[in-house]
């Protein structure tokens, strides 16, 4: 047996430790606290229905495992009741709260979180808790058909059971980072190929995880405060188990038992997203490309004159000189100013990519900056470590010193004043190339490389979005990650690395996408159509058709291969694929309303039916469409030549979105794809708001009317929908300078109400004189709002509203 298989917790399971007795148990003020094996115990309640264990080393607790957690947990004061017995199961301390109960077993120990009704949360197996050196591992039951998702970046089916999983940042398609995992298993297992849609680990590392109870359909969560390198194991019939390389142990237990609630929870543990400027939900275009700095104004002008709108332009790495982070090449980019200037007048944002690596290269200015501060990452002799990546000899900034953070910041400012309204940061598992990563120490030679490598990205990104609001305070930053751990979505969005121009990379991307959402990241998108590899037309167009309905919606390829630019594969297939991108552009407000609630509540913008459906047990698994947003159901083309597919439609009604088809489910359907369109559905009570026509750009555009799709449900209910608009650039909304509007549609009978009711102060920008009401699934030919009837044409109905309140009434 290989020792890449050793370390990954395999074959020396047979050598931990357990822990089998607690010696004494007492009541603190936030919990309990417990003696076992020389170590401590201690279970902290943080919420009514979250609870966190840990358990010291030598005595000693680490206060601050990780950089993920955001507020003070223990900070509100929860009422708990402690009691101890005696029974069947020997001696036990029980601790209650309103939505828990943790069960402290004495002889054996044993700890188990079950809900005040019985139903179990976290129920320990066999050898619950045990260490091996600085390793530990804790085993927990499981039934065979329970569910198990998140964890992040995951490929393979967004149901993780049957499965085991390593958290360890990697720069995938790199056969010298991702070869040790691929070593690992069998050739013929295809989690041995880095190109295949199963190999394992992936640029973000999440160790936090819902387990949903097959039999009663309820779930918990789990979040372990811990960013070393991890191993989870869900393949075991009746257990699965957890494994840390180093650290201690930390555990959220989060007793649900609804998803979105242990979501909300987790986010407010570890963050959420800020609210993003708009013009991040345009379309984005990016290429690895030696383009000359003609070359990216001509590129613009070509959108323009295609019609097809775009509000993002991206820059690889070879814009930079000698790939020096921080500079323009000045033979390619000889003004780089006037071509930032020119580009805003007309409408784009320039992104430039910023990877950590810093050319070892004394003379050049960032590195002798970082020298003479001392602010690189040094080898345990005490040299600066070089790794090997795009400038050749490369050294790191140790992200983890306060200070490096503030210079980064420095620098990242210097840019953001430059012009460039975002940065993306590349490369920051962190990738070192030919060089092991290992020998990369920490916070001055003090630190380990494993502590950190899985945070690496996040502090990098802290340090990148300082620097943006340093030079533009009143601005909504934007900064894309390609790596992350937990509390990544605080500062960054994240896309999902290089992937490949196949169709079955375009169908991983979606559990891949959702598996993150539910991770705490809302901000996600993989690279439309394809990074490496020559992509084709229908290829091309159906991941563009897809691409548009997710929230990050960027066109990115690698150099040498074949242009896939909107317009590559003739006038055809750019008529189609115009339409696509200005149905995303009509639908800004509809997505921007879900990623204000993202920023609220943690919600995903793409999530799996599971989410909203958790009692549906055939929506547990569905991994081929998903809902963008509240109350859009998408089912993307997976296949070359595919003219209809199967489509599931959970609980409700639901509304084709092209031929008004009003459908009921749960159930199956045959929807047809022609060319021209993929399947999306509209949830019946939703109120979809539109921009009434697709603007060239999203930054800075505030139409006169928005539209509101009424999608009439064919049974009574209520349902809520919301519109928020803003200037949507900078952080005034915080301080209320918004319209939020929140519609509630209410069907009895025959009859169907909507209420808006607006909330905030406005803006200086709002200038919305009306609203158009778009009935779908019904006819109804009058509308009465505000007690005024109006004649309803064409499915529509006009009138005046400058950001009031309204009640609209019809029958159907």
């Amino acid at each position: 047996m290989s020792p890449t298989v050793e370390r990954a917790g395999v074959s020396d399971a047979q050598y931990f430790r357990n822990f089998t007795r607690v010696d004494s148990v007492e009541k603190t003020a936030q919990g309990l606290s417990a003696e076992l094996h020389g170590e401590r115990l201690r279970v902290d309640v943080v919420r009514a229905d979250v609870v966190r264990f840990a358990i010291s080393r030598g005595g000693v607790f680490d206060e601050y495992p990780s950089h993920a957690v955001c507020v003070d947990p223990l900070a509100a004061a929860v009422p708990f009741t402690v009691e101890e017995t005696t029974g069947d199961d020997g001696r036990v301390v029980r601790l209650r709260t309103s939505g828990l109960v943790v069960t402290v077993g004495m002889a054996p120990f044993r700890l188990d979180v079950h809900r005040p009704d019985g139903s179990p949360v976290a129920v320990g197996a066999d050898g619950a808790y045990a260490i091996l050196n600085d390793a530990f591992v804790i085993r927990r039951r499981c039934r065979g058909a329970d569910a198990i998702y998140g964890l992040g970046e995951k490929t393979g089916p967004l149901n993780r059971r049957g499965r085991d999983y390593s958290l360890w940042n990697v720069d995938v398609l790199d056969p010298r980072a991702s070869g040790e995992f691929a070593a690992a298993r069998a050739q013929t297992d295809p989690r041995a190929d880095p190109t295949s849609t199963e190999f394992d680990p992936y640029y973000v590392s999440i160790p936090f995880f819902y387990h949903l109870d097959a039999a009663s359909g309820t779930m918990a969560g789990s979040f372990v405060d811990n960013p070393y390198r991890a191993r989870y194991d869900f393949s075991g019939p009746e257990q699965y188990s957890i494994r840390f390389d180093g650290g201690q142990y930390v555990e959220y237990v989060f007793a649900g038992p609804r998803m979105p609630d242990i979501l909300a929870a987790y986010t407010w543990l570890t963050g959420r997203i800020a609210i993003p400027p708009v013009w991040s939900l345009g379309y984005q275009q990016c290429r690895w490309f030696a383009y000359r700095q003609a070359d990216v104004e001509a590129l613009a002008h070509r959108h323009r004159q295609e019609q097809i709108p775009c509000d993002g332009l991206w820059l690889d790495i070879e814009h930079m000189d000698g790939y020096r982070v921080f500079t323009w090449d000045p033979q390619r980019f000889p003004d780089p100013a006037a071509m930032l200037s020119r580009l805003a007048d007309a409408g784009y944002r320039l992104v430039t990519i910023v990877d950590p690596g810093i050319k070892h290269d004394p003379g050049y200015r960032v590195f002798d900056e970082a020298v003479e501060a001392d602010l690189l990452c040094r080898t345990e002799g005490g040299g600066v470590f070089v790794g090997q990546v795009w400038p050749g000899d490369t050294a790191f900034p140790d992200f983890t010193l306060p200070e490096t953070r503030t210079w980064w910041g420095q620098l990242t400012a210097e840019q953001v004043r430059s012009g460039v309204s975002g940065i993306w940061n590349d490369m920051n598992e962190p990738a070192t190339g030919a060089i092991d990563p290992q020998a990369m120490l920490f916070g001055r030679g003090r630190h380990s490389h494993a502590r950190f490598h899985n945070q690496y990205a996040l502090l990098m990104a802290m340090a990148t979005v300082e620097g943006m609001r340093t030079a533009a305070p009143d601005r909504r930053p934007f900064v894309l990650s390609r790596a992350g751990s937990p509390g990544i979505q605080r500062y960054a969005a994240n896309w999902m690395g290089d992937n490949l121009s196949r169709w079955d990379h375009l169908a991983m991307s979606m559990p891949m996408a959702a598996g993150l959402g539910l991770s705490g990241q809302a901000f996600v998108g993989a690279d439309v159509g394809g990074f490496m590899g020559d992509t084709n037309p229908e290829l091309f167009l159906r991941w563009m058709q897809y691409g548009v309905l997710t929230p990050f919606c960027r066109n990115h390829s690698a150099i040498q291969h074949v242009d896939q630019y909107a317009w590559s594969f003739g006038p055809v297939m750019a008529n189609l694929v115009r339409e696509a991108v200005r149905l995303r552009y009509r639908l800004i407000p509809y997505l921007y309303a879900a990623f204000v609630e993202a920023s609220r509540t943690g919600a995903p913008v793409q999530r799996p039916l599971v989410f909203d459906h958790q009692d549906d047990p055939l929506a547990r698994d569905v991994d081929d469409e998903y809902l963008f947003g509240p109350d859009l159901l998408v089912a993307p083309v997976l296949a070359a030549g595919m003219t209809d597919r199967r489509v599931y439609l959970p609980a409700g009604t639901w509304v084709d979105w092209y031929d008004g088809t009003v459908l009921s489910g749960p159930g199956f359907v045959t929807a047809a794809t022609p060319m021209d369109r993929i399947p999306l559905y509209a949830r019946g009570g939703a109120v979809i708001p539109m921009w009434p026509h697709a603007p060239e750009h999203a930054d800075g555009y505030q139409p006169r009317s928005t539209e509101l799709h009424v999608v009439v449900p064919a049974g009574d209910g209520t349902h809520t929908s919301v519109l928020v608009e803003d200037d949507g650039t900078t952080i005034a909304a915080e301080g209320g300078a918004v319209r939020r509007t929140v519609f509630t549609l209410t069907r009895t009978g025959r009859v169907v109400t909507v209420h808006a009711r607006t909330s905030g102060d406005g803006y200086p920008e709002f200038v919305r004189e009306a609203f158009v009401l778009v009935i779908r699934g019904a006819h109804p030919h009058e509308v009465r709002v505000d007690g005024v009837d109006h004649r309803v044409t064409g499915a529509r109905v006009r009138f005046t509203n400058h950001g009031g309140d309204f009640d609209a009434t019809f029958t159907v």
